[in-house]
């Protein structure tokens, strides 16, 4: 288990902003760079089937330019065919196979792999075959993480918005149950031999809790990093994260 709790940032807003205009700029490739000097260990992007924020070619430049950084590319995709086709050829670090629908803003809840075990393990298969590491988004769920194990994923990142959602609206006693579940997915995901990651509406208030759960090696960051960097600019937001986290579990 890993003392210092690594830290992925999410860069898919950036392209929002960029799209939004139709133009070159904000450059997500610029955002990942500042990002990794800045502290993080890695950068997260979310290809999505309908391209509202991340493109193909971002994908193409980020795999290249982390491959020669020697720092990993998190590659969140559906579990759909033309995803896998995208991963196959790029050979991202790490993949993490996400549930999504086009009509949502972000993506809502956690895969459903219990009910999905037949379409997703053959997946999870392809891509270690490929070289990459492969995670599951999903809930807090005794039954979804059981059945993650048997997928042969090495990893499950925990879906953290209802904690943070609970903290931030004042809810204590909604927090902190949730934090309670948080709590003993992460200690029955590690029993079952499963890496731990966590990710999802964390902010500064919410981020030490989930960051102190022992088993917990890595959280993936991303929209409150880049609206905190129109205001303190992306590397002080960044640098104040790490910060936060290194607070929790220095590292060793």
């Amino acid at each position: 288990m890993s003392k210092r709790v690594r830290l992925g940032v999410n860069i898919d807003h950036v392209a929002t902003i960029r799209n939004a205009r139709g133009v070159s700029y904000p450059d997500p490739m610029r955002a990942a760079i500042v990002a990794l000097d800045a502290g993080a260990d890695g950068v997260t992007a979310h290809l999505r089937e309908d391209r509202r924020h991340i493109s193909d070619a971002d994908i193409a430049r980020l795999a290249e330019m982390l491959r020669e950084r020697g720092k990993p590319l998190n590659l969140e995709m559906a579990v759909t065919s033309e995803m896998l086709d995208i991963a196959l050829h790029h050979k991202p670090h790490a993949v993490c196979l996400v549930p999504e629908r086009r009509e949502e803003r972000t993506t809502e809840g956690g895969l459903d792999v219990a009910h999905g075990h037949n379409w997703i393990a053959p997946f999870v298969q392809k891509l270690k075959d490929n070289g990459s590491r492969v995670s599951l988004f999903i809930g807090a769920n005794p039954l979804q993480i059981e059945a993650a194990s048997r997928t042969g994923a090495e990893v499950i990142e925990l879906h953290t918005g209802g904690f943070c959602d609970a903290a931030r609206e004042g809810q204590a006693e909604n927090a902190h149950q949730e934090l309670k579940a948080l709590q003993a997915a992460a200690t029955q995901a590690a029993s079952l031999g499963l890496e731990v990651h966590a990710g999802h509406g964390i902010d500064y208030d919410t981020v030490a809790p989930i960051a102190a759960i022992p088993q917990v090696a890595e959280l993936n960051i991303g929209h409150f990093l880049i609206g905190e960097a129109i205001f303190r600019g992306l590397a002080d937001a960044v640098g104040e994260m790490r910060r936060r986290i290194d607070a929790v579990r220095p590292p060793s």
